[in-house]
């Protein structure tokens, strides 16, 4: 076959160009296309726009998705408020103190509501994968990276970064990853008491021949059996706010660090975390509870055959971080396209306003006063006991700062109350059992994370209840 001369070829390519031009020019539905796109977003910001106009007296939101009534969206209504504008009070509702949907930092994402909005064309990433394969938005893991920078809880420089449906989807995951496959006796889940009561439950619900809920770390320092013990610690810890440490060691140990509150709004950062696995959420550091977004951060540890006598474990790390990413793809796919996108929005938000301190010191400043409100509250009883949270150092503020902790620990120091959400109850207030924490009952976990009617409902019944208690002259 003859070979085209180039300047034929680029001669029929140049003319090729013009012709497809021309068509373009010509067409008569490039107009009506091109105004198709050019206002496809018209309609749902106008949507938008006019729910979150509508006026719910401050103790209630209407949502696109919400209920409709003669096809026009309704106010939905905060706890203990009702009516068809959210205006009416109901005196004996209780102060639900049990739920604990970071929902104070509701006001925050209002003052940004432009800035933070998002809307999604219908052919958004309807794809499985992004382009190159993968199932992580790589811009959403560069700004996670340049956050925990900002704030100054963890080290991520040579860590892997992956993503699950939430922090509780990554719990069984490292769980799954870090339990012995090969054993004839199943690797035990451990934490210290108090501990969060979702790591008994799930690993309960998931258990295999592999894994298994060994209970309280602290019976475990006697590890005679050489049984792996895969120990979880939450620091700050669910329920009381103290920051941990593993309290287990040794060659049978794997420790996962469930970091979720360690964010300046809800504890003193003392340095930059920088543990083998490490559990973080979108939800306490955002709010965004329902976009259900945990991330989970391991070490980049590279096959050395110097290290295979030494330290088998670095080895044997590369190929527990492989397992936990394949179990979350097996179970999910990985994690949706738009909660990466939403999530990617509301970090380039927090990386830009103040600096990226913004929401961290609004965040600080409700949950600060919070607190000093209700342990002032509290300070005049001797029936009921808060837990002592110092204030400590904080490299993020480079300063000792006061506690600003997501929960109460209440105790009742009654000898007789040794049912402490019963009292509770008593006063119209719902508070967690501290059975559910593996501790007795006369401790009752309150939430102090939601929005501001709750909370100050929940003040209002505690001090009715303090005051009834000095009155009738009830102590110790």
């Amino acid at each position: 076959m003859a070979k085209i001369p180039n300047s034929a070829y680029y001669g029929v390519c140049f003319l090729a160009s013009i012709i497809l031009n021309i068509f373009l020019i010509t067409n008569p539905n490039k107009g009506r296309w091109n105004n198709q796109l050019k206002g496809w977003s018209d309609g749902a910001a106008s949507e938008a726009e006019a729910v979150a106009s509508i006026q719910c007296s401050g103790h209630g939101r209407a949502y696109v998705d919400g209920l409709k009534v003669d096809g026009k969206p309704v106010c939905e209504c905060n706890l203990c408020f009702q009516g068809p504008y959210c205006s009416e009070f109901v005196p004996d509702c209780p102060a639900d103190a049990d739920r604990h949907d970071p929902l104070f930092l509701e006001p925050f994402w209002m003052r940004h509501a432009a800035s933070s909005a998002l809307l999604v064309a219908g052919w958004h990433r309807m794809s499985y994968v992004f382009p190159d394969q993968t199932y992580v938005s790589e811009e959403l893991e560069n700004y996670i990276r340049k956050l925990h920078a900002i704030a100054k809880n963890a080290v991520t420089d040579g860590k892997y970064i992956a993503f699950g449906c939430g922090s509780t989807q990554l719990i069984n995951a490292a769980v799954f990853a870090l339990s012995s496959q090969n054993s004839s006796s199943p690797s035990r889940v451990v934490a210290l008491t108090p501990y969060y009561p979702l790591y008994k439950s799930q690993t309960d619900y998931f258990q295999t021949a592999h894994f298994e809920f060994g209970g309280d770390a602290s019976l475990m320092k006697n590890n005679s059996d050489a049984s792996q013990l895969i120990e979880f610690v939450t620091s700050p810890n669910n329920p009381d706010c103290q920051l941990r440490k593993g309290v287990l060691q040794g060659p049978y140990v794997r420790t996962v660090y469930d970091h979720a509150y360690y964010w300046p709004h809800f504890t003193a950062i003392p340095a930059p975390a920088d543990e083998d696995v490490m559990i973080f959420t979108l939800s306490k550091l955002t709010g965004h509870a329902g976009s259900r977004l945990g991330v989970f951060a391991y070490p980049q540890l590279y096959y050395n055959p110097s290290f295979v006598f030494a330290r088998w474990a670095i080895i044997k790390d590369k190929d527990v971080f492989d397992r936990m990413v394949t179990y979350v793809t097996s179970a999910e796919l990985g994690v949706s396209k738009d909660t990466q996108l939403r999530a990617l929005k509301l970090l380039k938000v927090l990386t830009k306003e103040g600096n990226g301190r913004e929401i961290f010191d609004y965040g600080f400043k409700t949950m600060m006063e919070r607190w000093k409100r209700l342990s002032q509250t509290l300070s005049s009883s001797t029936r009921f006991s808060l837990q002592e949270i110092s204030p400590n150092y904080c490299n993020f503020y480079d300063k000792v700062r006061d506690p600003s902790p997501a929960y109460a620990w209440l105790k009742c120091e009654n000898e007789e109350d040794t049912d402490c959400t019963k009292v509770l109850r008593a006063a119209n207030i719902i508070g967690r059992p501290g059975s559910l924490f593996n501790v007795e009952n006369r401790y009752v976990r309150l939430s102090i994370l939601r929005r501001q009617d709750d909370f100050e409902l929940l003040l209002y019944r505690i001090n009715k209840l303090v005051k009834m208690d000095v009155k009738t002259g009830q102590s110790m």
